[in-house]
């Protein structure tokens, strides 16, 4: 893929809805540290793995969207709606008939909604016969529900694709809404990814030892990806440049792996035409120091030690989402504190690699109406 600009976005994320949440809990938040997460309490009748966990208390899509069409809406398709919605006012996107053929949807998640995806079989085999389960929550149990509800909720009439890609969901995004728009198919895709938290994604994460260090979380990420010469309804700013993105594969990760990441940072490079020293901060997967299963590669393939971030110690363990979360912080962040490129960075359990590289733009930033 050839590079796209970012003109808008927004994440929900554990720090409430919205850029300015995000940028609230990074002002607050101290070097480093790791956050517990909220206590679940009663948010869930289920036996939970912890006491905590990373979510959006008492979010309501119909706070934000309203009653109409919103009363079957699942954990998350609600937060994928509701971040598209601020994502493409945050962009200042006009949509019309015109317009609304030419905007796609892409978005990363692990599994859909696992919650709505157990409960339906679930129905399907408690409830007496023939079986009476609500038809009405059936689109809920395909994973590309949220994508479908997204691109209905807004009249999107572009390409309209859900990548079940685990912890590289985000990246795949990225890189299949870079092809999307420089092939023509569309002008804009607003791509991202989201993960809800529910007894079954914290059960999930943690019987697969992803919340070792950090509890599960939720979150969506929504970003407004366009050509560099883009037209001036998809937003007259520039917020950043994802000049490009690779992934890989090493074959039952380990050294395999590794090396492979290694590549994709060679790739990205490459293509964006920039040279290893420009590369200051890293945002990688990883959440604890003595963790370089990321850091270690990405340090011997640019012949330096950027700064590595973890967002998952502010927000918990989000899968798919956690990448989303990841280019959020990156554009949520005072400008001045980290110049230069960026690289983000995923590494999946089986060995899937890959990375983007990012230029953060200087007219970019919550701070700017």
């Amino acid at each position: 893929m050839s590079g796209v600009v970012v003109t808008g976005w927004s994440a929900l994320t554990s720090a409430g809805v919205g850029v300015d949440a995000l940028a609230k809990r990074l002002e607050l938040a101290e070097a480093g540290q790791v956050e517990k997460g909220q206590e679940i309490g009663d948010l869930y009748e289920e036996p939970l793995p912890a006491a905590n966990g990373h979510f959006l208390p008492s979010f309501s899509p119909r706070e934000h969207l309203g009653r109409k069409g919103t009363s079957t809406y699942d954990r998350a398709t609600g937060l994928a709606v509701v971040c598209c919605q601020e994502a493409l006012r945050e962009a200042g996107v006009e949509l019309d008939d015109e317009v609304r053929p030419r905007i796609g949807v892409v978005l990363g998640t692990s599994l859909g909604s696992f919650k709505s995806t157990s409960d339906y079989t679930r129905e399907t085999l408690v409830q007496e016969k023939p079986y009476l389960v609500n038809p009405m929550l059936f689109p809920n149990t395909v994973m590309n529900c949220a994508a479908g509800q997204v691109a209905i909720r807004f009249g999107l009439r572009g390409v309209n694709t859900t990548i079940a890609g685990g912890t590289l969901g985000f990246l795949n995004a990225l890189r299949y809404a870079g092809n999307a728009i420089e092939r023509g198919h569309v002008d804009v895709v607003v791509a991202g990814a989201v993960e809800e938290f529910t007894p079954h994604r914290a059960w999930s994460t943690h019987l697969t030892g992803a919340t070792e260090v950090v509890a599960a979380g939720e979150a969506a990420g929504m970003f407004v990806l366009a050509k560099e010469n883009t037209p001036e309804w998809a937003g007259t700013r520039r917020r950043a440049g994802v000049l490009a993105v690779a992934t890989a594969y090493g074959p039952g990760g380990g050294d395999a792996a590794e090396t492979a990441l290694a590549g994709c940072v060679h790739r990205v490079l490459a293509k964006a035409g920039a040279d290893a020293s420009e590369v200051s901060t890293v945002y990688t997967g990883e959440a604890d120091d003595g963790d370089r299963r990321e850091y270690g590669p990405i340090v011997r393939a640019l012949g330096h030690s950027p700064e590595r971030v973890m967002v998952k110690r502010l927000f918990g363990e989000c899968d798919a989402a956690s990448g989303a979360v990841a280019l959020g912080v990156l554009l949520a962040e005072d400008r001045d504190t980290r110049p230069g490129l960026s690289l983000l960075t995923a590494r999946g359990a089986d060995g899937a690699v890959g990375a983007a590289i990012v230029r953060r733009y200087a007219d970019g930033g919550p701070d700017r109406g």
